[in-house]
């Protein structure tokens, strides 16, 4: 690590697993984090028991200072912030739109570490986004804040292939360790301000809309390559679901095979083996391998039809 970026008084803006993985990098590196800004603390569990973020929970555990605004539409708290004096505010998910006193606050202004290969996926679900398009590539860009949406100029960017059968839970854990790395790889030229900048085409950006649970819902009459990345996008949230029976049971992963199922009402299971059920769709059939049956936990589908098989005849109509 360079001096001059050893020597940045840093404020971390974040609030999810994602964010708390550069925080705790930037820390294991011996970077001076001056404060921590995170969500206020959310009612989460069974006993909706208000919960600190995972950035909180990291900020704490290394006795650092935490501010929480619900926004920074106070006057006091965009002057809290511009009087902590800081060289850099990083931003990762923090989950607010910063308005420009924020944004012009620190020496260096504020960098995001984004979970795309931008412009592609500007937005709150770029990593679910991605894989619900079918793309083969992400990746993380380190990007230089302006007022727009995940529109201002690119300082680094470092890809990453989608591998075949990978969820969202498996990107979203792989990218964390990218962003960590390109976010320190960073902090020397961003310190020196020898980085390069290098605006965006605006004409390739997409937006990445935030996930709703409505989008879980499998349509059968969709091809099978299409409803299998449905549940890749959607895996570990907010989850695909069909009927079964009346109830919602939840499909957790799914690979497409070469099996013709054009003659078959969509929907309809074409058979069992000891590890999977096989579904029609619109035109292959889609071989379910982990399911979560109404009231019970995710299994293997193996497990399932070892104790319910009976559930899953030939015939049997799903949604």
């Amino acid at each position: 690590m360079s001096d001059s970026a050893n020597k940045l008084r840093i404020l971390f803006a974040g609030t999810p697993d994602f964010a708390a993985a550069n925080l705790q990098a930037l820390l294991d590196a011996g970077h001076e984090v001056i404060g921590v800004y995170t969500q206020p603390d959310r009612p989460a569990g069974r006993g909706r028991k208000l919960t600190p973020s995972p950035v909180k929970k990291v900020a704490l555990k290394h006795q650092l200072p935490v501010y929480q605004p619900l926004n920074f539409k106070q006057q006091e708290d965009r002057q809290q912030l511009a009087e902590l004096q800081a060289d850099l505010m990083i931003v990762v998910a923090y989950g607010l739109l910063l308005p420009k006193a924020v944004l012009d606050a620190p020496r260096l202004g504020c960098i995001n570490v984004h979970a795309s290969l931008l412009p592609r996926w500007r937005g709150a679900a770029p990593i679910h986004r991605s894989l619900l398009a079918g793309d083969s590539e992400t990746g993380v860009t380190i990007m230089q804040m302006d007022e727009g949406l995940d529109t201002g100029a690119m300082l680094l960017k470092k890809p990453c292939p989608i591998t075949a059968n990978e969820t969202s839970g498996d990107l979203h854990d792989k990218l964390a360790l990218i962003g960590a790395e390109a976010l320190l790889q960073s902090l020397p030229g961003i310190a020196d301000q020898t980085i390069s900048h290098e605006q965006q085409d605006d004409s390739l950006a997409c937006y990445a809309h935030k996930l709703e649970k409505a989008e879980g819902e499998i349509n059968w009459n969709r091809p099978a390559a299409d409803i299998a990345l449905q549940i890749r996008g959607l895996s570990p949230w907010p989850v695909a679901y069909t009927s079964l029976d009346g109830s919602t049971m939840r499909v957790w992963l799914a690979e497409t095979t070469g099996q013709d199922s054009t003659n078959t009402m969509p929907g309809q299971v074409i058979a069992t083996d000891k590890k999977a059920i096989y579904v029609a769709c619109a035109d292959k059939a889609l071989k379910l391998l982990k399911i979560q049956l109404p009231g019970s936990k995710a299994m293997d589908t193996s497990a399932v039809l070892n104790a319910k098989r009976e559930l899953f005849a030939d015939g049997t109509q799903l949604g």
